[in-house]
């Protein structure tokens, strides 16, 4: 495959799109010409997760996935087999879905404009007056539906439009042997909602690259730093949470962030004065399960606080102990769990960034998943889906998973706490991003260089000019 486009030359590519070793230029997330070049140097040739698995969870199970003005049928067909198809019937263009989950009656998918029929396999069944067509010549192959390549990978159906596309091997390789023992596959929807965020795709997704923000974003979470950031006292010695985080920034786009032994998770808290230990830790994670209700639940606090008053091990500590208490709880209900090794729990609590839209959030046999789409046309819109998964016991029914569309996000009805703190940033972020003062975003080089490995792969398929 041939990933980069024709190379344009400094004149062709404008100075508002391009990349500093500082920071980046706005243009990149403003310009309706630079999201038009996305579409078709980025998401016609890119990897990009268009599914999960429980959106189809049986035989004739459909989804409808869409980037840009491009649609694709995922089909079930059986346990073990997965159809992709551009979402088009060869006789005269109709979408065969029009959007959302469904399910294909009597295992037929049949086209409602002149009931033209496939199997879900995509090979035509029936074309209704078939000899008024190519001389009455027409073979079923002709009139097959065309498959769009597709990989499945824990739990996720990738598609790719290329022909001849970098193999899905090569592509996820940096972030696949963590993402298969942290039993990402395994875990199944919990729930699903999608909102019309006001701000570019990638501002949304680039809020959540770093831990940098939660200071000043979430206060709840670190209240002495806050205070710090707030300005009580600027030059006190805080311990931020972002100090404990390490981030890597991998081939392909991909990246990652993580603080090891040093999250609530880990039974790393902060412990005031005569405060119970066990209790500081509950506390803690009982923030994010009513906050998020994802990634940690309220049955990880309840698992955390039948650890008050029981003894810890010589050696061992509250974080080992709530891990095992974890462990115990899954293998009681035959609950898949990620595999209990050092590398493998350091990431609970961490992200995964798969270029270029999917975020996933893992922990204890959980996640919260993001992934953000564009506008089809307009770089100020982009629609962001929290995905809250599970892994479920083995007698416990799983639902299949059908998006709910948010209507306000600022609504505490609608959309939990900490999201709408993020959210409530993001489109102040575009807004500012049209300001004459704003000619280029700043970045970290440390705590936010998973945004500037991004924007490089994407170069990559722009065929942005190398600098010299």
């Amino acid at each position: 495959m041939t990933l980069i486009a024709a190379e344009k030359t400094g004149a062709e590519w404008p100075e508002s799109w391009r990349l500093l070793s500082h920071g980046i230029r706005t243009g990149r997330y403003t310009d309706p010409a630079f999201l038009k070049l996305e579409f078709e140097q980025l998401w016609t040739k890119v990897w990009q997760a268009a599914a999960r698995l429980d959106e189809i969870p049986a035989r004739g199970d459909y989804t409808t996935y869409t980037i840009g003005d491009q649609s694709v049928i995922i089909v079930r067909v059986d346990d073990d087999t997965i159809k992709a198809f551009h979402n088009v019937c060869p006789h005269r263009g109709t979408a065969l879905s029009d959007g959302g989950c469904g399910h294909f009656e009597k295992d037929r998918i049949i086209c409602p404009f002149h009931g033209w029929r496939w199997d879900l396999q995509g090979n035509n069944q029936f074309v209704l007056e078939r000899h008024e067509f190519k001389s009455g010549k027409l073979e079923d192959k002709d009139v097959a539906l065309r498959e769009v390549e597709h990989v499945v990978f824990a739990g996720f159906v990738f598609i790719n439009f290329d022909k001849n596309p970098i193999p899905f091997d090569d592509f996820i390789s940096p972030v696949k042997q963590l993402l298969e023992d942290l039993a990402i596959g395994e875990m199944r929807n919990y729930w699903w909602k999608g909102i019309a965020v006001p701000a570019n795709w990638k501002v949304a997704q680039e809020a959540f690259f770093e831990g940098y923000h939660v200071p000043a974003t979430h206060p709840q979470l670190e209240v002495k730093a806050a205070a710090v950031v707030y300005g009580d006292d600027p030059n006190a010695e805080v311990e931020f949470t972002h100090h404990n985080i390490t981030t890597d920034a991998f081939p392909y786009g991909h990246g990652r962030f993580y603080a090891g032994k040093n999250t609530a998770m880990q039974g790393k808290t902060n412990y005031p004065d005569g405060v119970d230990p066990v209790d500081a830790m509950a506390d803690r994670l009982n923030l994010l399960a009513e906050g998020m209700d994802a990634q940690v639940l309220k049955a990880d606090v309840e698992i955390a606080r039948s650890l008050k008053g029981k003894p810890i091990p010589e050696g061992s500590s509250l974080g080992a102990e709530f891990v095992k208490a974890l462990y115990t709880d899954a293998a009681k209900k035959q609950r898949p769990m990620p595999k209990p090794e050092p590398e493998v729990l350091g990431m609970w609590g961490g992200e995964f960034f798969i270029f270029p839209n999917l975020l996933i959030l893992p922990n204890a046999g959980n996640a919260m998943i993001y992934r953000v789409m564009p506008d089809a046309r307009d770089p100020d819109k982009c629609t962001f889906e929290i995905l809250s998964t599970k892994t479920y016991p083995a007698d416990e029914a799983v639902p299949r998973a059908i998006r709910e569309d948010v209507t306000d996000y600022m609504n505490p009805e609608q959309v939990l706490e900490i999201p709408r703190q993020d959210l409530g940033n993001i489109p102040r972020m575009q807004k500012g991003l049209h300001s004459l003062g704003c000619k280029q975003i700043w970045l970290a080089e440390n705590y936010e260089k998973m945004i500037m490995n991004m924007h490089r792969e994407m170069d990559k398929y722009l065929g942005a000019p190398t600098e010299s």
